[in-house]
C-alpha cells in the first residue's frame, strides 16, 4: 500500500493503545523497585528456567518482576508493528524515524533490564551498587524517554495533528513549553539516581528539612543532596508549570481543548507533589511511592506533548 500523510484511523488508535499501555509497563517497574523485587528471578531472558515459572501468580515479589518482564515482551512486540506500520503507510521521514528510534529504545531497554539481573553480583570499587544495580538508572531514564517518543509518534499520526485544526502558538509560549520538559527531564534523572540510591527517605521531614523547621538539612551526604535537589527541582517545575499554564491558557489562537490542558498539568505536578510529601509522611508507602513514579511519568509525557502539539509548524516544516 502506497505511503500517505493523510489520516488513517487504524494506525492512530494503535498508536494511542501503545502509549497507553507503556503506563502498565511503567507501573509494574515501578512496583518491582518500590517493592525490591529486581532479583525476584536470578535469570534472564528467562525466569527460573520457563516463561511461566513456578510461585510467579502466588509471591508477590515474583509476580511483580514476571509482570514486568512479560509486559515488557508485549511493548516490544507492539513497538515493531508499529515501526513496520509507518514505514509501510507513513509519507512523512521524521515519523517513520521516530518509529525505529523507538524499536531501537525498547531493544536497548531490554537489554538493559537483563543485563541489570545478570550483572548484579558484580561488585564496583568504590561505590555501594553493584554493577548490575548501576544499570537501573539509565534503564529508569530510558523508560521515560521511551514514553516520549511514543507520545511523539501518537501525536503526529492523530486527526488534530494531520488535520492541523488546533491551532497556531506563539514562539513565547513554544519556548516556556519546552523549558518545562526540559526541567521535568532534569527532575527525572535526579529522581531515577535519588531512588536507585535508597534517598527516598534521606530528609525525613516535609515541607522542612528537620523536625525543628530548617529549610537546610542538618548534614550532608550524598542521599541527602540528591533528595534536596529533588525538593529544589519540584519547586522549581511548580513555579514553571504555573507560568506555562497561564499562558497556554490565555493563548486564544489555540482551541479550547488544548487551551484545557493548562488545569490537566497544573493539577498532574500538584498530585506530584502531593505524593512526594505521602512518601515521608507515610515513610515510603509503596502505593505512595509506586503512585508517585507513575504520575511523575504522565506529567513529563502530558508536558511533553502539550509542548510537542504548539510546536507543530517547525516540526513538519519541510527541510530544505
Amino acid at each position: 500500500m502506497a505511503r500517505t500523510s493523510t489520516y488513517k484511523p487504524g494506525l492512530a488508535w494503535f498508536a494511542a493503545l501503545g502509549s497507553a499501555w507503556v503506563f502498565v509497563l511503567v507501573a509494574l517497574g515501578a512496583f518491582t523497585t518500590t517493592i525490591g523485587a529486581g532479583m525476584a528471578f536470578a535469570d534472564w531472558p528467562l525466569s527460573n528456567g520457563s516463561i511461566n515459572p513456578d510461585g510467579w501468580l502466588e509471591e508477590i515479589d515474583k509476580f511483580a518482576e514476571h509482570s514486568h518482564r512479560l509486559s515488557g515482551t508485549v511493548m516490544g512486540l507492539v513497538t515493531i508493528a508499529l515501526a513496520v506500520w509507518l514505514q509501510r503507510r507513513e509519507e512523512r521521514a521524521w515519523l517513520r524515524k521516530l518509529g525505529w528510534w523507538a524499536l531501537g529504545i525498547v531493544i536497548f531497554q531490554g537489554i538493559l533490564g537483563g543485563k541489570r539481573v545478570l550483572l548484579d553480583s558484580i561488585g564496583v570499587p568504590g561505590f555501594d551498587m553493584t554493577l548490575g544495580q548501576m544499570l537501573r538508572i539509565p534503564h529508569g531514564v530510558l523508560a521515560q524517554v521511551y514514553v516520549c517518543v511514543l507520545f511523539a509518534i501518537a501525536a503526529g499520526v492523530s486527526r488534530p495533528w494531520v488535520e492541523n485544526n488546533f491551532g497556531v502558538a506563539s514562539a513565547r509560549l513554544r519556548k516556556i513549553g519546552w523549558w518545562c520538559v526540559a526541567l521535568l527531564g532534569i527532575q527525572l534523572i535526579v529522581a531515577t539516581s535519588m531512588r536507585h540510591n535508597h534517598a527516598g527517605m534521606a530528609i525525613g521531614t516535609f515541607p522542612f528539612s528537620t523536625p525543628t523547621g530548617d529549610l537546610l538539612p542538618a548534614h550532608w551526604d550524598y542521599r541527602v543532596t540528591l533528595q534536596f535537589i529533588h525538593r529544589v527541582m519540584a519547586m522549581l517545575i511548580g513555579i514553571a508549570v504555573l507560568v506555562y499554564g497561564h499562558f497556554l491558557w490565555r493563548e486564544k489562537s489555540l482551541t479550547l481543548f488544548l487551551r484545557s490542558a493548562s488545569f490537566l498539568l497544573v493539577g498532574l505536578v500538584s498530585l506530584q507533589i502531593y505524593l512526594g510529601a505521602q512518601i515521608i509522611w507515610t515513610g515510603r508507602s509503596v502505593y505512595m511511592t509506586t503512585g508517585h513514579v507513575i504520575i511523575g511519568a504522565l506529567t513529563l509525557a502530558t508536558t511533553f506533548v502539550v509542548a510537542f502539539f504548539t510546536g507543530r509548524d517547525s516540526i513538519e516544516r519541510p527541510r530544505p
